[in-house]
């Protein structure tokens, strides 16, 4: 499996913490499909999705890097 691109637009915390969620059997598919398509793990796909959504709902964000 390729090395997981970096993907932070939020800065990046030092802790993390672990979620457990059920998804519909299709949502699941797709991110599987994602996932093959980019070569990452499915908990990036998720982490990368969630990180955007949180950009759009909180404008505040945008901009900011872990650069």
């Amino acid at each position: 499996v390729a090395p997981e691109p970096k993907s932070s637009i939020l800065p990046k915390s030092e802790k993390s913490s672990r979620h457990s969620v059920t998804l519909p059997s299709e949502i699941h598919t797709s991110l599987e499909r994602i996932v093959k398509k980019k070569k990452v793990s499915l908990a990036w796909v998720v982490r990368d999705a969630v990180e955007k959504y949180i950009v759009d709902e909180l404008p505040l964000f945008r901009g900011l890097t872990n650069d």
